[in-house]
């Protein structure tokens, strides 16, 4: 059986983790987490790694826990990762509107003045494309990630934009392994679980 699994084994690619890249994983991986996810890496040092598992929605909207949005449009709220899994992040493109924000990449940010990101969605502005929530993060210790990108667990991809904000289900962990090129084409059209087919 092992054999079988390895058929689509592609071994992993050469960009090494960094602040801002992007995680994908392996079309095999069961973890409830992070099967089929792409993960926003908003940290990544010696200690170790932190990011957002950006394509994994809830059924959870930021309204039922905040009584000045009630009467807004739903805002969703995805899952972060299995890590502090009751608290509340968010990454964001509005560092001129919210204070005390920390960089990810070129336009786009981490956490921040949470009052003022309130006042600004009261107000009436649109969030769409410009504000993601989280509940929970991933976490890996020191070496950890560097181990799992050996064992193949996780693609690395530099190509994190904008687009990364509108992320939602399956379709965005395969366009984003399409930009990674032809070779994982396999890897988009196989089943979840190979063992049913």
């Amino acid at each position: 059986m092992a054999a079988y699994n390895n058929i689509f084994k592609i071994k992993h690619n050469n960009p090494l983790p960094a602040k801002g890249s992007l995680l994908i994983s392996e079309p095999f991986l069961q973890n409830a987490y992070f099967q089929r996810s792409v993960v926003l890496l908003i940290e990544h040092n010696a200690d170790g790694s932190m990011g957002f598992v950006l394509n994994k929605k809830t059924n959870l909207i930021i309204n039922d826990f905040f009584p000045e949005f009630e009467n807004l449009s739903d805002i969703p709220i995805y899952l972060g990762g299995p890590v502090s899994s009751n608290r509340l992040f968010f990454i964001h493109t509005l560092e001129e509107v919210i204070p005390d924000s920390i960089k990810i990449t070129d336009g786009l940010y981490f956490d921040g003045n949470f009052d003022k990101l309130k006042q600004y969605i009261v107000n009436g502005n649109s969030i769409k494309g410009k504000v993601k929530f989280f509940l929970g993060y991933s976490g890996w210790t020191k070496g950890q990630l560097g181990f799992e990108i050996k064992e193949d667990s996780w693609m690395v991809s530099r190509s994190a934009n904008s687009n990364i904000m509108l992320a939602d289900g399956e379709l965005f962990w395969k366009r984003s392994l399409e930009v990674l090129g032809n070779q994982f084409k396999a890897w988009i059209n196989f089943p979840k679980d190979p063992h049913l087919n």
